[in-house]
């Protein structure tokens, strides 16, 4: 009985469920049914609970299913919130002051709940202003300054016009007094600048006051002060100018406003000129003015940051006004968007107009009140509407001053933040008072919000043992809460009874809970994941719910007990029903334009004639622009039985209703009127919507009465007729005198009133609006009409300018492009001929031919501009609504030319399309379009008859556009016609979008089969935020036609998380019996378009598809693969190829013979197999002595299966020769070196497998396949080896079949392979080498973690690239979590993603103090994310400041304590400043190679185990620091990389029996990625300086002598200043003193610096001149003398002053730049005697290339210089060089001459040896060489100086010299090249080798 009971009671809970799933909304409240009656009310704001014994439903549930479900009203226990108004004073607007209404309430919530409460503000037409203005007193500022004391008397009258009650104050600010901000010579700090004051940092000189005559008086006295580098310490003096309230004078009612007038960047926190100088504490965000308002502070305490301005400057209401020169203008440009509110104003060059930039910011800032709501507690949100209740966006208000304004604000407090209930957070986290108010007010409405958290009181009083418990259990708020030993919903089963299982099982189910779940005692499941299954028996899975677009309950329901339940609104199996109507409306608020019905939220609309939008409009664009026009003829039959529908009855045509008056004009859709040409009578009528009209989609109402001309016109004859003969001797003069000249003609005909009136041209629309995302092209086809008499042609020009929104004061409208700069010029002209559809096929031989045919007039043509290339990429196409000349061919081309021949390259296309040529090209007059990448121009032509044509406007579409872009459009004239320009402008404006999401077709077109039965066409989708998106895709009919060739598919694709890729299946239908029997098939093609992307995603490199369906394949193409073939009369056997291309994939035969030979027939088959390309014919010479006499005979191919054909040679002659066997597979391989005894095994030769061929299958797997042989074959040997091994290392796989899988492969790696096969007589012939890459896979974990503890609140964490990219990486994301001692998590995980893989570096500010973070790292690359790299660190523990790694201004920040407001805030420190940095050492946790300080280099160099110290020092805007990333980790520095060639270099040696045994070390890239995009990241051979390790560099230098200094670092102190460091060199003596030398690159004085303490390692200069490159030497001195130099050349880039050459600009930014050598040097030996020298451009230039100088001597002195100039700037440049010496080594020297001077040289070293070599010729009979190849690292990025050492190598082989190319002062180039160039005589020939090996 009592199971009975308690599957019954189980069955009323199941119905209750399914109940209550029927319900429209998601119920969260059933989540909190099994807890207590305290936790339902704290679920949130709807719950409610039910504290009945006998109610049997879910307890927690929303008030309505409670009710409805029997719960007594009066027991149901629910909590109530407050709102309470505790203070509101009315608004009084005579107090001219900034007043908000009401000033305090009072709030409480529930969790979920929402309040709103209304607000009053008045803004003061002229309120209490407070104005502050801080200047930059730097020198550069003089003139600025003394403008300002002679404007004194015109500030007070603005202050005056802006408020009647103000105050004005004035503070100054330099910088920090310390080097290397400050010169810190002792008179330059008292008196920096003639007639200045000392340096500070900052002073409050003016308190504010509205004392006018006082402020000027005190600001005559003030003088301009000084400081070194170019950015200023202006965020000091902002920070002390906001917090030092008191001292500055800021008033309470007031506006503060602080102008920042400057015109210089700014330092900021860790931007590293604080480590230079030693000031490593954090700004204290304190006041700090002494008595005389001086900043005490300035050298104690860092910069304060960017989030910290931000913050303080909210918090006390200052709104910053940036009146800053065109210097800095962009860096405060950017600054300004981080602020709520501030403006920006750009000031003259002497400050001028700084009074205009105050009173136009001044009235912007009023024009753009905003709403905020401040300290806000983490656990409520805010909206802010206008008073009819639209959100009101950020900023959107528009307050009148003098008048009060209104607005809502919506307090929500949240249910759950993250995964914790909000009444389990912290106090401070939910309660607090939010000040909501304008940003400009100091007033602010106070909210006291916090969140209610209830508990129940019947909890309090539980019945213990109470009956309802079966006395096992006591009774709480109508549940039982069971005893121990007991359970079940009344306490009812004991736990120590037996279950049976049987009570487990369901209807029909064979598993106890269904298999999903534990059987209890008493029949009660326990489901193994209860977040997956549920119901009494685990029935149900939350997954198997209808789906809806691919979405679990279309993603607006959740899936309870097997059924869908909704959302509230929603409806539906699915929930796919939308019950309330907004998705009907129409534009006008009707649901689906009144005459649809609206079904689960789309419109089904009536069947209509007449093309209907998703709500049932009107809405087609022939509709809107020409419903008169469509509807004229129907009119005219129904009303008035009169034009072409006459003879048809009117058939097809609506009803009209004749009326005697039309409606007005705003009551209906249009108002129609035209003249009847029969009658000359005016007809009027009136369109409307049919609303109330069954079956019709038109109400047309027609005006009864007719406007006709009298009839009687019989006077006007004679004067007709006098007209007439006017006219026609009018005519007649013209055709006189204009017989020639059709313009003149037209001119005549212009001059006739009756052929001028009404003859206008214009464009249809006003306006188009298109967001990026949206755009399948990169043109838009915008209408332009022509009214009046259609008769004759007229021709109008047009143009289009990008940007015009931009203002002429823009920054980017200021930057003038550069008139010399090489670009791009697209061309489109009308050709004189027909379109056709071979045409649309670039390899089709029509195409081909008319390419060549316009490419040779085009160039002949534009040969007249100067510097202009060649024509490229010439396609053809048609132009829809051309008139009469939609058929004709339109070509599309580039120009390539210098920008300023723009203009020249417009007329000259103009005048040969007047012409109608382009040589011998005839092209259509009338038509052209010329275009830049910011403008273009070009022409359309009416023709006779046409009213409409389309212009093809670009629309220059570019990755750096602005958020909101507008393009005009203009009709500038007509030049040839009668026509006048009506409508001459439309605006485009195009938004762009930012997208979480791109979707893209992998590939612009496919082709399919009609065999095939169906076209998959995969959509792919590049992941940018993780998240759902859609995506619409639909097809079209080209020459294919839907379901004739195929079946339409289109909808909507929708992707969850992770997915990347989605596959449409399109129908490809069989040909019809018609089609089939037709000779001249059409080629079938349609196309797929995606469109509406939606929720944050757009469209990629190819939204459009071509899909081409082929009825039969081509035939194949099979032929010999040579005209002659050569054998020896020795050959055993004669093997003759014979190579098939196109249609490889069907089998094929072909016949053979001998052809025409008396003496012997032979004749044979070919088989091809489906894939075989490659057949051989095999002759054996013993079966045919005949052959063995016959010097040459024919062989032919005959008779081809019927799907192949026979190609051009369909003959080969066979000349059989005396001489040793050498078939020419094997002298081919021969002539690569690959003959082997193994492959040349007597008799059973085997021919090399044919048809190898490669695919990666996965990323760690390639698939082969080979064509099989025949002869005995006993298996096949596969080598494989990683591209840039030596194949003599690769690994063999030993197959029997002809296919291959190779596994276990590194992923996105280069491999190469070979097969052979092998008999009873050994290995055969070996394939040519094939490579193939693996496919990608998701990366390896970042390298180590470092950490800059900058302070315990603020770290900067750094990563090495993965070890294991395995392809390309695009963005890393890190993650950081408060953790306990436990390491558990103790607060909410932040996350970041950086998208620039570049950027390894992210600077985090207010953490915690003294608390424990994990931090974890992971990368991302196409396939999707990698593991996490974690570590933990203590702030605190760590020391305080620790050399580190470089802190470089390019470091994304963000804020770890920052609101909502900066929970997105991310930027990058470069966007604001580019000054000089230094540098810091890292904390390191994981995996390194650094051990105590020191590199480990075994890791570079398998076997090493040498060690070097390393220390790290780096100007960032230099071109000095490294980033060398290896296969496990990376480590940053600067040094001089020095080559050497030699022991311990990447070549030893060791004796063989007295030879020599030459180990060449080459380096290589395991997976290398070839494109170098944006930086300058090269590959080099990078050996370390371990002197201990070369004994016979040792030998060269006397004991004592030290070595070279290890390395030279430059820090800019200034445009003029320099600091060089260099590292103390090893010496077993002491060090005495070092020797600096510098002069110019190009020449001059050379200057020396001597150091006499060997303490000092650096020097400051402070005489150089900016933009010269200057030559540096350093070298060490002991008591045994003076040791090598080190080199490096280097150049400070500073904007210069006009006045000036040697003069920097005032406030410009200053870097370090190394100019760009040539490229590599490659050495061609020509003879004994010359040589060919070959180089590449500079890959920087830094100006144009005018020519080289070339520089040659001995290398060991003797001879003179030579010098070579040679003149061109072409990408490859070459040199020959006669007059040499053999076995004597050269040195020579490249330098590119640019206009800004010589850069730096390009150095090579080259022996051009005789075989008799002299000396090194003992050794030429016993050497052997060997190579190897070590694992470099991954990736080596370099921007160092270089200087090298080449030693001579006793041990040379004969006859080899190796080059190692190296560079001195310039930047190592991508390639270390290595050439070998030998020469050896063989029979009387010398031969000159050249191979080259590239790392």
């Amino acid at each position: 009985m009592r199971s009975w009971s308690l599957h019954f009671l189980a069955g009323l809970g199941l119905l209750a469920v399914l109940l209550t799933c029927c319900s429209a909304e998601v119920n969260y409240c059933h989540a909190f049914s099994s807890g207590s009656c305290s936790e339902c009310l704290q679920a949130g704001v709807d719950c409610v609970y039910c504290p009945d014994e006998t109610f049997n439903f879910h307890r927690c549930d929303l008030y309505k299913n409670i009710i409805a479900h029997g719960c007594n009203d009066r027991s149901v226990i629910r909590a109530k919130s407050l709102q309470k108004i505790e203070k509101k004073d009315a608004i009084n607007v005579a107090l001219q002051q900034s007043q908000v209404s009401p000033q305090l309430a009072t709030m409480t919530f529930l969790p979920g709940e929402s309040k709103d409460l209304d607000v009053e503000v008045f803004a003061p037409t002229k309120g209490p202003l407070d104005l502050y203005i801080l200047m930059d007193f730097s020198n550069s500022m003089k003139d600025d300054l003394d403008n300002l004391k002679k404007m004194g008397n015109q500030l007070a009258e603005v202050v005056k016009e802006l408020s009647d009650d103000y105050t004005i104050g004035f503070g100054k600010f330099v910088d920090k007094v310390i080097e290397p901000q400050t010169d810190m010579r002792p008179s330059k700090l008292k008196q920096p600048w003639p007639d200045s004051d000392s340096p500070f940092s900052f002073q409050n000189v003016i308190k504010l006051t509205n004392n006018v005559d006082s402020f000027i008086s005190k600001l005559q006295n003030q003088r301009i002060s000084g400081n070194l580098d170019a950015p200023e310490g202006g965020f000091d003096a902002i920070l002390q100018a906001a917090v030092c309230e008191d001292q500055i004078g800021w008033r309470e009612r007031s506006t503060h406003l602080l102008v920042f007038s400057t015109e210089s960047a700014f330092h900021y926190e860790s931007d590293g000129a604080n480590v230079l100088s030693g000031i490593l504490p954090r700004n204290d965000e304190l006041c700090h003015l002494d008595a005389d308002g001086k900043y005490t502070e300035a050298t104690k305490q860092d910069y304060p940051s960017i989030p910290t301005l931000i913050r303080l400057l909210g918090k006390h209401n200052i709104i910053p006004i940036f009146a800053v020169t065109n210097h800095s203008y962009t860096f405060y440009e950017k600054l300004k968007e981080y602020f709520p509110i501030a403006e920006i104003g750009l000031l003259q060059e002497d400050s001028s107009n700084i009074l205009e930039i105050m009173r136009n910011a001044f009235e912007s800032i009023r024009s753009k009140m905003s709403i905020r709501a401040e300290d806000r507690p983490k656990a409520f949100g805010a909206q802010f509407f206008h008073p009819n209740n639209t959100v009101a966006e950020y900023g959107s208000f528009n307050f009148k001053p003098g008048q009060i304004g209104k607005f809502k604000v919506k307090l929500t407090a949240q249910q759950m933040i993250g995964e914790t209930l909000v009444c389990k957070m912290d106090p401070d986290e939910k309660e607090g008072t939010i000040r909501v108010k304008p940003t400009t007010f100091n007033a602010a409405v106070d909210v006291k919000a916090s969140i209610l958290c209830p508990t129940c009181p019947c909890e309090k009083t539980g019945i213990p043992k109470a009956e309802r418990c079966n006395g096992n259990g006591k009774l709480v708020c109508g549940k039982c809460q069971c005893d121990d030993g007991w359970q079940g919903p009344f306490c009812n089963c004991s736990k120590a009874s037996e279950s049976n299982k049987n009570q487990c099982k369901g209807p029909n189910m064979k598993e106890p809970c269904s298999g999903r779940g534990d059987c209890q005692p008493c029949g009660t499941c326990v489901c193994y994941n209860p977040d997956q299954y549920e119901g009494p028996y685990c029935e149900y899975d939350k997954t198997q719910c209808q789906r809806y677009g691919g979405f679990l309950c279309n993603d607006r329901g959740s899936c309870v007990m097997g059924r869908c339940s909704c959302s509230e609104g929603w409806e539906g199996a699915a929930c796919e029903c939308a019950k309330n109507n907004e998705t009907c409306l129409d534009s006008n608020g009707n649901i689906c334009g009144g005459r649809g019905e609206c079904v689960c939220g789309r419109c089904k609309c009536p069947e209509s004639k007449m093309e209907m939008s998703s709500t049932c409009e009107l809405q087609t664009f022939e509709y809107q622009q020409g419903s008169c026009e469509i509807t004229r003829s129907c009119v005219l039959c129904q009303a008035w039985n009169k034009g072409e529908f006459k003879d048809k009855n009117c058939e097809g045509c609506f009803k009209v209703v004749m009326v005697d008056k039309l409606k007005e004009a705003e009551e209906v859709l249009h108002h129609c009127s035209f003249r009847d040409e029969d009658d000359d009578c005016t007809y009027q009528y009136t369109i409307a919507d049919s609303k109330g009209m069954e079956n019709e989609d038109l109400l047309v109402e027609v005006l009864k009465e007719r406007d006709c001309p009298p009839a009687s016109l019989l006077w006007l004859l004679p004067l007709i007729l006098f007209l007439l003969l006017l006219l026609a001797l009018l005519l007649l003069c013209c055709w006189k005198y204009c017989a020639c000249c059709s313009s003149c003609w037209q001119s005549c005909l212009a001059l006739l009133p009756c052929c001028r009136r009404g003859r206008m041209v214009g464009f249809k629309e006003d306006e188009y609006i298109f967001r990026q995302s949206q755009l399948t092209s990169n043109h838009l086809d915008t209408p332009m009409v022509r009214t009046g008499p259609p008769k004759g042609t007229d021709v109008v020009r047009w143009k289009v300018t990008d940007n015009v929104h931009r203002a002429p004061n823009h920054p980017q409208a200021l930057l003038q492009p550069n008139p010399d700069e090489m670009i791009n010029f697209p061309v489109s002209l009308r050709l004189n001929r027909l379109f056709s559809e071979n045409l649309s096929r670039l390899d089709s031989k029509d195409a081909e031919l008319l390419r060549k045919e316009a490419a040779d007039n085009l160039n002949e043509v534009y040969r007249q501009i100067p510097q202009a290339q060649k024509v490229q990429d010439i396609s053809f196409r048609t132009q829809k609504n051309s008139g009469k000349r939609e058929d004709y061919t339109i070509l599309d081309t580039v120009l390539s030319a210098p920008r300023r021949s723009y203009p020249d390259i417009v007329k000259l296309t103009e005048k040969n399309v007047q012409s109608g040529s382009f040589g011998d090209l005839k092209v259509v007059p009338g038509y052209y379009t010329v275009a830049t990448d910011r403008e273009a121009a070009g022409a359309v032509e009416f023709q006779e008859d046409v009213e409409l044509v389309d212009v093809h406007v670009p629309l220059f579409a570019k990755d750096d556009d602005d958020d909101k872009k507008q393009l005009l459009v203009e009709a500038r004239d007509v030049p040839l016609g009668i026509a006048e320009i009506a409508k001459r402008y439309v605006n485009i404006t195009i938004i762009k979008d930012h997208a979480t999401t791109i979707f893209s077709f992998l590939q612009p077109k496919y082709t399919y089969s009609r065999k095939d039965g169906m076209a998959k066409i995969p959509i792919s989708r590049e992941i940018i935020e993780d998240g759902r998106s859609q995506v619409t895709y639909n097809t079209q009919d080209l020459t294919a036609k839907n379901k004739k060739d195929y079946k339409e598919m289109q909808g909507d694709l929708s992707y969850g998380p992770g997915e990347t890729t989605k596959i449409v299946y399109v129908p490809l239908l069989e040909l019809s019996e018609k089609d089939g029997f037709l000779e001249e098939k059409q080629v079938k093609q349609f196309i797929m378009d995606l469109s509406n992307p939606r929720q944050g995603a757009k469209l990629g490199r190819y939204p459009r598809t071509t899909i081409t369906i082929t009825d039969e394949p081509e035939p194949s193409v099979m032929m010999f693969k040579k005209a002659t073939q050569n054998f020896s009369r020795l050959d055993p056997t004669y093997s003759i190829p014979v190579v098939r291309s196109r249609n490889e994939d069907s089998p094929a035969t072909v016949k053979w013979r001998t052809k025409k030979d008396p003496r012997f027939d032979l004749s044979g088959i070919l088989k091809f197999a489906p894939g075989e390309t490659e057949k051989y014919i095999t002759i054996d010479s013993k079966a045919h002595p005949g052959l063995i006499q016959q010097d040459t005979f024919q062989l032919e191919l005959l008779e081809p299966s019927s799907n192949a054909a026979i190609g051009e040679r369909k003959n080969t002659i066979v000349n059989i020769k005396d001489g040793v066997p050498r078939s020419p597979e094997i002298a081919q391989t021969q002539s690569k070196g690959y003959e082997s005894p193994k492959c040349a095994s007597p008799g059973g030769l085997l021919l090399p497998p044919g048809n190898l061929k490669s695919k990666a299958t996965g990323p760690k797997n390639i698939r082969l396949n080979w064509d099989s042989l025949q002869n005995n074959i006993l298996g096949y040997k596969v080598k494989y080896w990683i591209y840039g091994d030596p194949e003599k290392d690769a690994q063999v796989l030993d197959v029997k079949t002809p296919q291959a899988e190779l596994t276990n492969l590194y992923p996105y790696c280069d491999y190469e392979m070979r097969v052979c096969g092998y008999n009873a007589f050994g290995d055969g012939l070996e394939t040519d080498v094939v490579s193939c890459q693996t496919l990608e896979d998701v990366p390896g974990e970042p390298g180590r973690l470092a950490f800059n503890v900058i302070s315990p609140t603020v770290t900067q964490v750094s990563w090495a690239e993965p070890a294991e990219t395995n392809g390309n990486i695009t963005a890393y994301e890190v993650i950081y979590t408060p953790m306990d001692d436990e390491m558990k998590p103790v607060g909410a995980a932040k996350k970041v993603k950086i998208d620039n893989p570049k950027k390894r570096m992210l600077l985090i500010e207010n953490l915690q103090s003294a608390q424990t973070y994990q931090y974890k790292v992971r990368a991302q690359n196409s396939v999707g994310w990698g593991p996490f790299r974690d570590a933990t660190i203590n702030l605190a523990s760590q020391p305080a400041r620790p050399l580190s790694i470089p802190i470089i201004p390019d470091v994304p920040i963000v804020d770890a304590e920052a609101g909502d407001e900066y929970d997105s805030y991310l930027m990058y420190s470069s966007d604001v400043m580019k000054s000089p940095t230094s540098s810091k050492a890292p904390s390191v946790s994981g995996d390194d190679y650094m051990m105590n300080g020191k590199w480990d280099q075994g890791f570079l160099f398998p076997g090493g185990s040498s060690t070097r110290n390393l220390s790290a020092s780096s100007s960032p805007m230099s071109t000095l620091s490294s980033n060398y990333k290896g296969a496990g980790g990376s480590f940053t520095t600067e040094t001089h990389t020095t080559y050497m060639s030699g022991p311990g270099s990447p070549r030893r040696h060791e004796m063989i029996g007295g030879g020599t045994h030459t180990t060449e070390v080459h380096m290589r890239k395991r997976s290398e990625n070839r494109g170098y995009p944006e930086e300058n990241i090269r590959d080099s051979i990078v050996m370390g300086d371990v002197t201990n390790q070369f004994p016979d560099l040792d030998a060269r230098l006397s004991p004592g002598v030290p070595d070279t200094p290890s390395r030279l670092v430059f820090s800019a102190l200034g445009p003029t200043a320099l600091k060089v460091s260099w590292q103390e060199p090893h010496c077993e003596k002491d060090i005495q003193g070092y020797s600096v030398l510098y002069q110019l690159l190009n020449g001059g004085e050379t200057k020396r610096i001597n150091v006499t303490n060997p303490a000092e390692n650096s020097v400051v200069i402070h005489d150089l001149l900016p933009n010269h490159s200057y030559l540096f030497k350093v070298k060490a001195q002991s008591q045994e003398g003076w040791g090598p130099e080190r080199e490096g050349v280097i150049t400070i880039e500073s904007a210069v002053d006009p006045k000036s050459p040697l003069s920097p600009m005032p406030g410009s930014p200053f870097t370090l730049s190394t100019p760009s050598a040539p490229g590599p040097l490659v050495f061609t030996a020509l003879s004994p005697d010359s040589l060919q020298l070959t180089w590449d451009k500079p890959r920087k230039p830094n100006g144009d290339i005018l020519g080289y100088v070339v520089t040659c001597e001995q290398l060991h002195g003797g001879g003179d210089l030579r010098t070579f100039k040679v003149n061109g700037d072409t990408a490859e440049t070459s040199l020959t060089v006669p007059n040499l010496t053999e076995n004597v080594p050269y040195k020579f020297k490249v330098q590119a001459r640019t206009t800004q001077g010589f850069g730096p040289e390009r150095e090579g070293i080259i022996t051009i040896e005789s075989q008799d070599g002299g000396a090194l010729s003992q050794y030429s009979n016993q050497s052997v060489t060997r190579r190897e190849v070590f694992q470099m690292p991954t990736e080596v990025t370099t921007r160092t100086n270089v200087t090298h050492t080449m030693l001579n190598d006793p041990y040379f082989s004969d006859g080899m010299m190796m080059t190692q190319l190296t560079e001195t002062g310039g930047m190592v180039s991508r390639q270390v090249t290595r050439e070998v160039v030998q020469r050896g005589v063989v029979g009387g020939t010398t031969v000159t080798k050249r191979m080259f090996y590239e790392s």
